[in-house]
């Protein structure tokens, strides 16, 4: 019998995906948030709350509102290009109310426990043992579960990494913890990790700390969220075009890359440069860390070796004394602590799942876990694919193959992606962000004809081929096919350009015939040909 009640354990982008596709499939949805409203990660508390998700007040997204949409909902044309957490939460808010969502959702409900039905075998069937209050469980029963937790929950602080940490006499605390700069004017700050919210929260505390330091065992490549002309970067060099490009070439389109990354600012000089290529990590998105190095607000250090009363000594043998503030941008531990351990086996670094979605080894595909990946592209249009492809899966309209052969993939993609990319106990998840969608896409029947488009739709083709790969494309054909997906392509620069119209430049006045002006020969990107030429020389690099 094909599931019917879901449980979605969740609410925040996953979680409200996940929602949509049971509705789309026809499934009841049942979502269990434990926080006060929804969002998860994107809603920012004043005070941390253990368990959940937390960001500082200063963050913005790093990829662009196009990018990160989900695909039959374009953001509103006015919002800007890469959204402020608050804005996040708005296109989520308005996303939730377009499809009746929060209906579905019960609020300050955690789920304790989630086990198999002694019936399993036959049934499929979930216990999910729910809390709204200390006195007041409940037990439910459903056809299926789609996990939607994420994995920045459970901080990674290793104190015993770190010799003397005990007897520092400052204060330290995870980067979870971290609010904003107040409370930090005039102090000597270490921070301890380069990644996204190491090298953000080191930028944010440098204006008003007397002086950061930026602590790195490996480096990192640090790109910015603007392109070449003031576009958003995402948008520019993320497409179908490139991406063949860099399956055709990879070790050229590397170096290329890093040659281009290192032009605004030598990496190496900056003491920034990493081991390893950068298509192994996902880079450090950030606009501002080379100006705040550059003029010494920010200084990078290597590791830190060990602790001694308020000093730091790093392995360069180099001392900083009078250290008041140590900030661990350690990473995040990862785990389901209401699922079961034989679910929760590991290949790898990376949990035992097929297409990061589903175990192997349960006799029937019920439980889905959704939105728990890495790639080089926003983490909603990979969940969305993800809960598309999983609520077929739980209808039976898609059969999965035997645990056999869905070991043997697991066993093939992980030892791929250890091959590709550096990846850890930190970051153990990383996939190819438009081959992965497209394999999903090809099962649900999703996935764009490229050719077919060139031939029945060439002004679409372009766009889809050429421009960045939004995701309305795999709202095109197939189940869930919306017939706004074509016009939400063709105006997709019309959204990207508006919110730059808080000061429109006047045209320069017409000069005599047979002479024209480079701002005269602009025109808008969705109808220049050109554009998509300039965009393709971009991700090849050349420009």
């Amino acid at each position: 019998m094909a599931a019917q009640r879901v449980a979605v354990i969740g609410a925040g982008p996953s979680g409200l995906t996940s929602i949509k596709a049971c509705l789309e499939e026809g499934l009841e949805p049942t979502c269990f948030e434990s926080s006060y409203d929804i969002g998860g990660l994107w809603k920012f508390k004043e005070k941390p709350e253990p368990g959940r998700a937390n960001i500082y007040q200063s963050v913005v997204i790093n990829s662009s509102k196009e990018m990160m949409s989900f695909s039959d909902f374009p953001p509103p044309a006015e919002l800007p290009n890469n959204m402020h957490h608050s804005e996040i939460m708005i296109y989520l808010r308005l996303y939730a109310q377009a499809f009746n969502l929060t209906q579905h959702i019960h609020l300050q409900t955690t789920v304790i426990s989630v086990r198999q039905r002694p019936d399993f075998a036959a049934s499929g069937q979930w216990e999910v043992e729910t809390e709204k209050t200390e006195a007041s469980r409940q037990m439910h029963v459903f056809d299926a579960v789609i996990v939607c937790t994420g994995h920045f929950t459970q901080p990674h602080l290793p104190l015993t990494d770190f010799p003397g940490i005990e007897s520092f006499q400052g204060r330290y605390f995870h980067s979870w913890d971290y609010r904003s700069a107040e409370g930090l004017e005039g102090k000597r700050v270490v921070v301890i990790g380069i990644g996204n919210s190491g090298g953000d929260i080191a930028v944010d505390i440098s204006r008003v700390a007397e002086k950061v330091y930026l602590s790195t065992r490996s480096g990192a490549w640090v790109i910015g969220r603007v392109a070449p002309g003031g576009l958003p970067a995402d948008i520019v060099r993320v497409s179908r075009m490139g991406n063949l490009i860099r399956k055709l070439f990879p070790s050229w389109t590397n170096k290329t890359l890093e040659k281009k990354l290192n032009a605004p600012f030598d990496h190496k000089l900056y003491g920034l440069q990493p081991k390893h290529a950068f298509f192994a990590q996902v880079p450090v998105v950030n606009d501002d860390l080379p100006a705040r190095i550059i003029s010494g607000r920010v200084q990078v250090k290597p590791n830190v070796k060990e602790f001694s009363g308020s000093s730091v000594i790093f392995t360069d043998g180099s001392i900083i004394d009078k250290v008041d503030v140590v900030v661990f941008a350690t990473g995040y531990n990862y785990g389901f602590p209401f699922l079961p351990a034989a679910l929760q086996a590991k290949c790898g670094y990376r949990l035992c799942l097929y297409k990061h979605i589903f175990h192997p080894t349960l006799t029937k595909p019920t439980l889905a876990v959704v939105g728990f990946i890495h790639g080089f592209g926003a983490i909603n249009p990979l969940a969305e694919m993800q809960a598309r492809w999983a609520t077929r899966v739980f209808k039976g309209l898609i059969t999965l193959p035997t645990d056999k052969i869905m070991m043997k993939e697991i066993e093939k993609d992980t030892a791929e992606m250890h091959q590709k990319h550096a990846c850890s106990e930190r970051y153990p998840l990383y996939v190819d962000y438009i081959p992965y969608q497209d394999s999903l896409a090809e099962q649900v029947g999703a996935r764009p004809n490229i050719p077919w488009l060139f031939v029945t739709d060439p002004k679409l083709a372009l766009q889809v081929f050429y421009g960045p790969a939004t995701p309305y494309q795999y709202r095109l054909t197939g189940p869930g096919r919306w017939a706004g997906a074509r016009q939400a392509i063709l105006t997709q620069w019309d959204r990207v350009i508006q919110p730059f119209k808080t000061r429109v430049v006047p045209e320069p006045e017409t000069k005599p015939s047979g002479t024209r002006t480079r701002d005269q020969t602009f025109v808008y990107p969705q109808h220049h040909y050109g554009f998509l030429m300039r965009c393709l020389a971009e991700q090849l690099c050349l420009q």
